[in-house]
């Protein structure tokens, strides 16, 4: 899991049930680098999901509520591809928002919610 690029925690867990991920780039926490095709960049963000979750003892099967940004509304079908491949029935809420521009460069940013 690659440490956080600003001044803000890449998690924080309530004292009730819910756990705040922020916004995770597609960033290799062990290399540093960042993937350049769009797929691979989904897969890494979700990577750096999991990791976090767990960290604290939770899994994918813990998140209720996923917010994607994209830089190109046109990979939405190709972030339900990779989507797939982390979740099954029942999947979290989700939106997909198209923003101008992400840092880094990146072409995908993703946060979650997830629960105990």
């Amino acid at each position: 899991m690659p440490q956080a690029i600003g001044p803000y925690s890449q998690g924080i867990q309530t004292e009730g049930e819910l756990m705040f991920i922020s916004g995770q780039l597609p960033i290799n926490g062990a290399t540093g680098k960042k993937p350049e095709d769009f797929v691979e960049q989904t897969k890494e963000s979700l990577s750096n999901i999991k990791a976090i979750l767990e960290e604290v003892g939770l899994d994918v099967t813990n998140i209720v509520k996923m917010t994607i940004f994209l830089d190109d509304i046109s990979d939405f079908e190709k972030v339900n591809e990779v989507y797939c491949s982390f979740f099954s029935e029942p999947f979290p809420a989700r939106s997909t928002i198209e923003v101008s521009k992400l840092p880094k460069n990146a072409k995908v940013e993703i946060e979650a919610i997830a629960t105990k």
